[in-house]
């Protein structure tokens, strides 16, 4: 009888084919990834990327309430520094008159310039609420992130760089400058100088924005 006629059970083996039929079969059971496994994976993958979308929306919505916070502070910028140039104006016009005149002012007089008075402290008070702040800087050292210095004054009295004389107040609207102080400092007293505290009023170290 042939080898074509003969059944399988009858056909000759081929012991090379036989080893990779065993082997194949045997590596089956290993190369199937477990389903548990790979659900597992892919859910550790999602909660990753959750994760990082969620503090990138955090983070958007941290700076948008920021620059949300900054328009509405700062926005009155150009319009609170020309203000300060009508309290400059009013201030001006009171020390323009002398003190004897102010004490032997008629009732009239005397009205007026309260009423001018009033009216300034008023649009500072205004300011005020809308963020300004006066700064003062007399006594502390000279700060040039919110002073600028218009001329020395020889003091051995006091530290060198010592804000003495105030030239014309500056204001800081929230962090930022609206205009720096225009101040005379100390000359020829000891290096050593007290602490500054921000123009006078803030914590010493603060970060100034000029943005303003």
């Amino acid at each position: 009888m042939s080898d074509e006629n003969k059944s399988p059970e009858e056909q000759p083996s081929d012991p090379a084919r036989d080893t990779d039929a065993a082997a194949a079969q045997t590596d089956a059971p290993e190369a199937a990834a477990d389903p548990v496994d790979v659900l597992k994976g892919e859910n550790a993958e999602l909660k990753d990327r959750a994760l990082r979308a969620m503090a990138e929306m955090e983070n958007l919505r941290r700076r948008t309430e920021k620059e949300v916070k900054d328009a509405r502070q700062y926005a009155v910028s150009g319009f609170a520094r020309d203000m300060l140039t009508v309290s400059d104006n009013l201030r001006r016009a009171l020390e323009a008159l002398p003190e004897d005149d102010r004490k032997n002012a008629d009732a009239g007089v005397a009205a007026l310039i309260d009423g001018v008075e009033m009216i300034e402290r008023d649009l500072l008070n205004q300011l005020e609420k809308n963020g300004v702040r006066k700064l003062e800087p007399e006594g502390q050292k000279f700060d040039p992130n919110f002073h600028q210095a218009m001329f020395e004054v020889p003091n051995t009295e006091v530290p060198n760089n010592t804000v003495v004389q105030v030239v014309q107040a500056g204001y800081v609207i929230g962090e930022r400058v609206l205009r720096p102080a225009m101040v005379g400092v100390s000359k020829g007293g000891p290096k050593d100088a007290p602490q500054p505290q921000a123009g006078g009023g803030s914590e010493a170290g603060q970060t100034v924005d000029k943005n303003a």
